[in-house]
Order: C-alpha cells, then sequence, then structure tokens
C-alpha cells in the first residue's frame, strides 16, 4: 500500500471513529513510523513502507481511533514553538495557547537577561523555549511531579538549555528561595465538577495533578500569585495562564496581592487566556 493510500485509511477510520483532527493525526503517524518529516513526505510521497512500518501504523491508529489516546502520547513527541518535546502521561501535552505566552514573553525580554521561575514546569516546555530565545538568561523550574521533572529535565538535555536550569522537586508552598524577574506558570485552573466534562482524550491519558485546580479552578492560581508576592522582585513580573472565564477573579487576587495587570493576551478564541501582571510593592 502507498504511502497516500495509507494515509487515506487512517484518516477515514479515524474520522469514522469522530477524532476531529483525522487528517493531521493520520500524517503524524505515518511520519512516525516511516522516519520521514512530515513536511517532507507531503511532497514527495515516492517511498515505500514495509510489513513491519504497516502493521504499526495500523495499530497506532486503532490506538487513537478506538482508544482516543491522545497522538502526543502515542508517538511519545510534541512539538511546541520551535523545539521537538518528549511527552507521556506524566506531562500535560504543551498547548499552542501556550505559545502565545511564550511569543509575547520573549518580545517583552528581548535584549535582557531575566532570572526566570517556572512553577509546575510538567515538559518543561515554558522554560525551555524561553531560554532558547534569551540566550543570556537562567532560571529554576519547580514540580511536585518527580516523573515530570524527569521529561523536563530531558526536554532540557535534548534542546541545549540544561546547564541554565535548575530542577527542584518542589511544590509552591514548600518553595522560598531566590529573588526573581520573571514568574511564569501555567497552573491547573480546571474546577473539579467540571474534569468529567472534559474530552476523552484529556480525562482519560493526561495527569489529573495538572488539569486540577480545586472547586473553583482558582486554588493553584491563589498560591501562585501569594508565592510570587513574595519572591519576585520589585517591578518583576508574573505571566499567568488562565481558564476560560477566570479572568476576573484572578484579576481581583492579582491587585489584592499588589499586582498591577500590564498585558492581557487573548487565545485563538478570543478568551483571555493569559494575564501579565507587575509587582508594584510588597
Amino acid at each position: 500500500m502507498t504511502p497516500n493510500k495509507l494515509i487515506q485509511k487512517g484518516s477515514n477510520f479515524l474520522k469514522l471513529n469522530n477524532v476531529k483532527s483525522y487528517m493531521i493525526d493520520s500524517e503524524l503517524i505515518l511520519s512516525s513510523v516511516s522516519g520521514k518529516l512530515r513536511e517532507n513526505f507531503l511532497v514527495n510521497l515516492d517511498f515505500k513502507l514495509n510489513p513491519i512500518q504497516i502493521k504499526m501504523f495500523n495499530n497506532l491508529i486503532n490506538r487513537r481511533a478506538l482508544g482516543k489516546e491522545p497522538v502526543a502520547y502515542l508517538l511519545n513527541t510534541k512539538e511546541f514553538w520551535s523545539i521537538k518535546l518528549n511527552v507521556d502521561k506524566d506531562v500535560l501535552i504543551p498547548r499552542p495557547e501556550t505559545e502565545i505566552l511564550v511569543e509575547r514573553l520573549v518580545k517583552h525580554y528581548k535584549n535582557k537577561q531575566p532570572y526566570i521561575l517556572d512553577i509546575g514546569t510538567g515538559s518543561g516546555c515554558i522554560i525551555i523555549s524561553l531560554l532558547q530565545e534569551l540566550k543570556k538568561s537562567k532560571g529554576i523550574a519547580i514540580d511536585i511531579s518527580n516523573k515530570a521533572l524527569n521529561i523536563a529535565k530531558k526536554n532540557s538535555k535534548n534542546n541545549n538549555t540544561f546547564n541554565r536550569i535548575k530542577f527542584i522537586n518542589s511544590s509552591i508552598c514548600q518553595f522560598n528561595n531566590f529573588k526573581f524577574d520573571l514568574i511564569v506558570s501555567n497552573p491547573p485552573y480546571i474546577a473539579r465538577h467540571q474534569l468529567k466534562n472534559l474530552s476523552e482524550d484529556i480525562k482519560n491519558f493526561e495527569p489529573k495533578i495538572a488539569l486540577d485546580g480545586g472547586n473553583d479552578g482558582l486554588d493553584v492560581i491563589r498560591k501562585v500569585i501569594y508565592k510570587s508576592r513574595k519572591i519576585l522582585k520589585i517591578n518583576g513580573m508574573l505571566a499567568l495562564e488562565i481558564g476560560n472565564g477566570q479572568y476576573k477573579k484572578v484579576s481581583q487576587i492579582l491587585k489584592l496581592n499588589k499586582f498591577r495587570e500590564k498585558i492581557l493576551i487573548k487565545d485563538y478564541k478570543d478568551n483571555i487566556r493569559c494575564i501579565f501582571s507587575i509587582l508594584n510593592h510588597y
């Protein structure tokens, strides 16, 4: 079977099983099993797959279609910003919305050297991407999950930032050292009662600890803001990703903790997704 027919067969089966991203998923899976870059084989499909590769392709398509297992976990990889990240079920899959946060921070800190803290680093996608662009910056990445930290360390090594990041297994509350120019965080912000409404590929596979924001979705956000007030330098910035409909409540929490909003960032659906705030005084 030709690669083109295999892609079509896979995408048809995914579509039949209500996978919205059926075409790109089929292409990504073929790219992985063939060892060819997706952008290359879409231009040139003049290659052959051996029986083992075809069997692997069919197996992964079935897992995606019938089990709704995310492609990033199937392939253990996810592209984010300009880098390739290793991911598995111990870390949240990086989202395009978080790339918006990275983009704005890179612009804001161009030609500067902020000392950065990444709270709840997960795969390390935020701090690694920032240090890829801000060549003279250094930072610390914390997470309560040792398994997540191991993934982040691997990604940092693969993307040549390991010597500029210190990885620490710590909760927000236990972390008290250092003073930072910039704190970034994409914390859990989904209200506990809403977890059951998430799509199958999220609620059945992604780590609950990275999703569950407590009864109102703001438990971890409150802790991040409170701790940031204590460990940010005066006029330092907190860049925080939030959930849909949370802006007003988060804005109030920021004001109570002496933060002044500087930049609001909307996602692709026009929802306020990130708040950049400046610490005025203690």
